[in-house]
Protein backbone atom coordinates (compact mmCIF):
# COMPACT_ATOMS: atom_id res chain seq x y z
CA UNK A 1 0.00 0.00 0.00
CA UNK A 2 1.29 3.46 -0.87
CA UNK A 3 1.04 5.99 1.95
CA UNK A 4 0.23 9.61 1.07
CA UNK A 5 3.54 10.74 2.58
CA UNK A 6 5.40 8.47 0.14
CA UNK A 7 3.54 9.95 -2.82
CA UNK A 8 4.30 13.59 -1.96
CA UNK A 9 7.94 13.66 -3.20
CA UNK A 10 6.82 12.31 -6.58
CA UNK A 11 4.26 15.11 -6.90
CA UNK A 12 6.72 17.68 -5.58
CA UNK A 13 9.32 16.71 -8.22
CA UNK A 14 6.62 16.74 -10.91
CA UNK A 15 5.75 20.25 -9.71
CA UNK A 16 9.40 21.31 -9.99
CA UNK A 17 9.41 20.06 -13.59
CA UNK A 18 6.30 22.17 -14.29
CA UNK A 19 7.81 25.32 -12.73
CA UNK A 20 11.06 24.82 -14.68
CA UNK A 21 9.01 24.33 -17.86
CA UNK A 22 7.17 27.62 -17.26
CA UNK A 23 10.47 29.47 -16.66
CA UNK A 24 12.00 27.79 -19.71
CA UNK A 25 9.03 28.80 -21.87
CA UNK A 26 9.21 32.40 -20.63
CA UNK A 27 12.93 32.50 -21.43
CA UNK A 28 12.40 31.23 -24.99
CA UNK A 29 13.78 27.82 -23.97
CA UNK A 30 17.17 29.36 -23.18
CA UNK A 31 17.42 27.16 -20.07
CA UNK A 32 17.95 24.16 -22.33
CA UNK A 33 21.57 25.27 -22.66
CA UNK A 34 21.84 23.80 -19.15
CA UNK A 35 20.98 20.41 -20.61
CA UNK A 36 23.42 17.54 -20.89
CA UNK A 37 25.99 18.18 -23.61
CA UNK A 38 28.12 15.01 -23.94
CA UNK A 39 31.85 15.13 -23.34
CA UNK A 40 31.93 18.80 -22.40
CA UNK A 41 32.68 20.46 -19.08
CA UNK A 42 29.55 22.58 -19.53
CA UNK A 43 27.49 19.44 -20.02
CA UNK A 44 28.43 17.99 -16.64
CA UNK A 45 25.86 20.23 -14.93
CA UNK A 46 23.31 18.76 -17.33
CA UNK A 47 23.66 15.36 -15.68
CA UNK A 48 21.54 16.79 -12.84
CA UNK A 49 19.58 19.53 -14.62
CA UNK A 50 18.56 17.79 -17.88
CA UNK A 51 15.76 15.67 -16.33
CA UNK A 52 13.99 18.87 -15.25
CA UNK A 53 14.28 20.62 -18.64
CA UNK A 54 12.01 19.89 -21.60
CA UNK A 55 11.86 21.02 -25.21
CA UNK A 56 8.12 21.78 -25.19
CA UNK A 57 4.97 21.49 -23.14
CA UNK A 58 4.13 18.25 -25.01
CA UNK A 59 7.58 16.88 -24.20
CA UNK A 60 6.97 17.59 -20.50
CA UNK A 61 3.47 16.09 -20.55
CA UNK A 62 4.76 12.98 -22.31
CA UNK A 63 7.16 12.42 -19.42
CA UNK A 64 5.06 13.71 -16.54
CA UNK A 65 2.28 11.10 -16.46
CA UNK A 66 4.56 8.04 -16.62
CA UNK A 67 6.92 9.72 -14.12
CA UNK A 68 4.07 10.10 -11.62
CA UNK A 69 2.75 6.57 -12.16
CA UNK A 70 6.13 4.81 -12.13
CA UNK A 71 7.50 7.04 -9.37
CA UNK A 72 4.52 6.08 -7.23
CA UNK A 73 5.16 2.39 -7.90
CA UNK A 74 8.76 2.84 -6.73
CA UNK A 75 7.64 4.93 -3.74
CA UNK A 76 5.52 2.03 -2.48
CA UNK A 77 8.74 1.00 -0.71
CA UNK A 78 9.06 4.44 0.91
CA UNK A 79 10.36 7.93 0.21
CA UNK A 80 13.95 6.95 0.89
CA UNK A 81 13.81 4.18 -1.68
CA UNK A 82 12.24 6.46 -4.31
CA UNK A 83 14.83 9.21 -3.71
CA UNK A 84 17.76 6.77 -3.70
CA UNK A 85 16.57 5.03 -6.88
CA UNK A 86 15.94 8.39 -8.56
CA UNK A 87 19.36 9.72 -7.56
CA UNK A 88 21.12 6.64 -8.93
CA UNK A 89 19.09 6.70 -12.14
CA UNK A 90 19.76 10.39 -12.75
CA UNK A 91 23.50 10.22 -11.99
CA UNK A 92 24.37 6.84 -13.55
CA UNK A 93 22.14 7.43 -16.57
CA UNK A 94 23.44 10.99 -16.98
CA UNK A 95 27.07 9.91 -16.82
CA UNK A 96 26.41 7.24 -19.46
CA UNK A 97 24.79 9.81 -21.78
CA UNK A 98 27.63 12.24 -21.09
CA UNK A 99 30.14 9.55 -22.08
CA UNK A 100 28.34 7.98 -25.05
CA UNK A 101 25.58 10.35 -26.22
CA UNK A 102 25.46 12.15 -29.53
CA UNK A 103 26.91 15.66 -29.46
CA UNK A 104 23.81 17.77 -28.88
CA UNK A 105 21.88 18.93 -25.83
CA UNK A 106 19.90 16.14 -24.19
CA UNK A 107 16.95 17.33 -22.10
CA UNK A 108 13.91 15.69 -20.56
CA UNK A 109 12.90 13.24 -17.86
CA UNK A 110 12.54 10.27 -20.20
CA UNK A 111 15.81 8.68 -19.03
CA UNK A 112 14.49 8.93 -15.47
CA UNK A 113 11.15 7.45 -16.60
CA UNK A 114 12.89 4.53 -18.34
CA UNK A 115 14.98 3.99 -15.22
CA UNK A 116 11.93 3.90 -12.95
CA UNK A 117 10.21 1.51 -15.37
CA UNK A 118 13.14 -0.92 -15.36
CA UNK A 119 13.51 -0.55 -11.59
CA UNK A 120 9.89 -1.63 -11.05
CA UNK A 121 10.30 -4.63 -13.33
CA UNK A 122 13.72 -5.59 -11.90
CA UNK A 123 12.41 -5.31 -8.34
CA UNK A 124 9.93 -8.10 -9.13
CA UNK A 125 12.77 -10.18 -10.57
CA UNK A 126 15.03 -9.72 -7.53
CA UNK A 127 12.38 -9.70 -4.78
CA UNK A 128 9.59 -12.15 -5.42
CA UNK A 129 6.33 -10.98 -3.91
CA UNK A 130 2.80 -10.60 -5.17
CA UNK A 131 2.97 -6.82 -4.65
CA UNK A 132 6.16 -6.51 -6.70
CA UNK A 133 4.80 -8.82 -9.38
CA UNK A 134 1.57 -6.80 -9.64
CA UNK A 135 3.54 -3.54 -9.87
CA UNK A 136 5.77 -5.00 -12.60
CA UNK A 137 2.73 -6.31 -14.49
CA UNK A 138 1.08 -2.88 -14.27
CA UNK A 139 4.29 -1.20 -15.48
CA UNK A 140 4.57 -3.61 -18.41
CA UNK A 141 0.89 -3.30 -19.29
CA UNK A 142 0.85 0.51 -19.10
CA UNK A 143 4.31 1.25 -20.45
CA UNK A 144 5.50 -1.83 -22.34
CA UNK A 145 5.62 0.32 -25.47
CA UNK A 146 8.61 2.12 -23.99
CA UNK A 147 10.81 -0.55 -25.58
CA UNK A 148 10.35 1.32 -28.87
CA UNK A 149 12.17 4.22 -27.24
CA UNK A 150 15.39 2.23 -27.51
CA UNK A 151 15.30 2.66 -31.30
CA UNK A 152 17.06 5.68 -32.83
CA UNK A 153 14.69 8.43 -33.98
CA UNK A 154 15.32 11.97 -35.09
CA UNK A 155 14.96 14.47 -32.26
CA UNK A 156 14.71 11.79 -29.56
CA UNK A 157 17.54 10.96 -27.18
CA UNK A 158 17.38 7.19 -27.37
CA UNK A 159 20.73 7.30 -25.56
CA UNK A 160 18.93 8.73 -22.51
CA UNK A 161 16.35 5.96 -22.73
CA UNK A 162 18.96 3.20 -22.88
CA UNK A 163 21.17 4.81 -20.22
CA UNK A 164 18.16 5.35 -17.95
CA UNK A 165 17.12 1.71 -18.33
CA UNK A 166 20.64 0.51 -17.49
CA UNK A 167 20.72 2.88 -14.50
CA UNK A 168 17.32 1.60 -13.33
CA UNK A 169 18.64 -1.96 -13.35
CA UNK A 170 21.78 -0.85 -11.48
CA UNK A 171 19.65 1.03 -8.93
CA UNK A 172 17.45 -2.03 -8.35
CA UNK A 173 20.43 -4.31 -7.94
CA UNK A 174 22.33 -1.97 -5.61
CA UNK A 175 19.38 -0.95 -3.46
CA UNK A 176 17.87 -4.43 -3.20
CA UNK A 177 21.24 -6.01 -2.46
CA UNK A 178 21.71 -3.47 0.34
CA UNK A 179 18.27 -4.47 1.66
CA UNK A 180 19.28 -8.15 1.61
CA UNK A 181 22.44 -7.35 3.57
CA UNK A 182 24.66 -8.84 0.86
Amino acid sequence: MIAAKDFKPVLWLAGVMCVVQALNLLSGYSLNTYGLLPRSAQGLLGIISAPFLHGSLWHLLGNLVPFIVLGTLVAKDGVGRFLAASGLIIVVGGVLVWLFGRGYYHVGASGWVFGLWVYVVARAWFHHSWANLLCAAAAMLLYGGLVYGFLPRYGVSFESHIAGAVAGFVAARVLLRKEEGV
